[in-house]
């Protein structure tokens, strides 16, 4: 199984591919996108040729995207939403199945506490993926994302082989 995990936002994105292996888990790509100051429409299309460019190269089977964090600011929800979107559409539109998870949902399948710091996922996985370099922030919760996403099927792969 390989997925794309993202961690949309407006002005930083993170992207990261995980697949399963008969050993583990192991991180095929990540990277980091700043979008800088540029207007709201060109920081959405760099998201979706972005996502568009790492799903051509990598082909992941499925898309995992963190939900949105509900902010006091109405106007930066209503604009990472426009990010998310941007994001889902893009992989939509290659055709892969998309999994949404709230913060608290990859924080906990991959440090164990949905309260983790950004360090502590950051920790977690260079340590679960075998990294040799600790990833920027966005960059591991792009990989938690996909983590998490991997982590829950292969539960729920058990739980129907169970019954």
């Amino acid at each position: 199984m390989r997925v794309l995990g993202i961690d949309p936002g407006s002005r930083n994105t993170g992207l990261g591919v995980v697949e399963t292996t008969a050993d583990g888990l192991r991180s095929i790509a990540y990277q980091h996108i700043r979008m800088g100051n540029n207007p709201l429409p060109q920081r959405l299309a760099i998201i979706y040729q972005s996502v568009q460019s790492i799903i051509t190269e990598f082909n992941p089977d499925m898309v995992a995207v963190e939900q949105i964090f509900i902010s006091i600011n109405a106007k930066s929800a209503l604009v990472l939403g426009h990010a998310r979107g941007s994001a889902i559409c893009s992989a939509v539109n290659a055709q892969r199945p998309v999994y949404e998870y709230s913060a608290l949902q990859i924080k906990r399948a991959v440090v164990g506490s949905g309260n983790a710091k950004k360090q502590q996922v950051q920790h977690m996985v260079r340590v679960l993926l075998g990294l040799t370099a600790t990833p920027s922030e966005d960059e591991a919760d792009a990989l938690a994302c996909a983590i998490c996403h991997i982590h829950t099927a292969q539960g729920q792969q058990m739980l129907a082989a169970a019954l």
